[in-house]
């Protein structure tokens, strides 16, 4: 499903609850409650976790920026994907998950089916126009039977979620501030991405777009 103009502010209120997949939902608006606190937390964290730019076994830069919080946080090197207790640029363990994130990451996995999801781990992405994120699978944890749990904040994007194979065909979803994005079970491991960002400055992040994604790692 595509809005007619994918860089409104906001999507239409008839939009509140869109099913992607069997298991995987786009809940409109839901973080926007607490979309300030999150931004908070997500400042706090990087003050003790600095966003970089990881570098994939291939050796590419990541046009993504990106930080973690929680017990375990993701990276990336050309040794491989992996989750670390600690943060490899500082040696210190990650930032703890902050309440706010646990409690919206929790009532957004019951609103789509999934009660009592506590994730262990939280990757912060930064996005700028230009950057994208190529179509992947969630699969480096340990447990698939947790579902994932995306918030926007900032900028708009455009959400690719395809199937099972990297060449199935691929929904194009507009994603606006304080949209959350949840899917699991039997869409668990659907392939997914997001288009190269396209400029529309927000009017509290400016031209940028912070995504919290929420996983049950270990």
């Amino acid at each position: 499903m595509v809005t007619g103009d994918l860089f409104a502010d906001h999507a239409p209120a008839d939009d509140a609850r869109i099913a992607l997949g069997e298991a995987a939902f786009v809940l409109r608006g839901f973080a926007l409650a607490d979309a300030a606190a999150l931004l908070a937390a997500v400042d706090a964290i990087a003050r003790r976790a600095p966003f970089r730019h990881m570098v994939t076994p291939g050796g590419f830069e990541m046009s993504v920026a990106l930080t973690n919080c929680g017990p375990l946080g993701w990276t990336s090197d050309r040794r491989g994907y992996r989750y670390a207790t600690q943060d490899p640029l500082t040696g210190e363990p990650w930032p703890p998950l902050p309440d706010v994130f646990l409690q919206l990451a929790g009532h957004a996995a019951a609103e789509a089916g999934f009660p009592g999801f506590i994730p262990d781990a939280c990757l912060v992405n930064r996005y700028v126009p230009g950057a994208r994120l190529s179509l992947h699978q969630d699969k480096d944890e340990h447990d698939y039977a947790a579902p994932i749990v995306s918030v926007s904040l900032g900028m708009p994007a455009v959400f690719l979620f395809g199937g099972l194979r990297r060449a199935d065909k691929t929904q194009r979803i507009p994603l606006f501030h304080g949209d959350v994005v949840v899917w699991g079970g039997p869409d668990r491991l659907r392939y997914h991405g997001v288009a190269p960002l396209k400029e529309h400055p927000h009017a509290v992040l400016g031209s940028q777009r912070i995504n919290l994604t929420f996983r049950k790692a270990g």
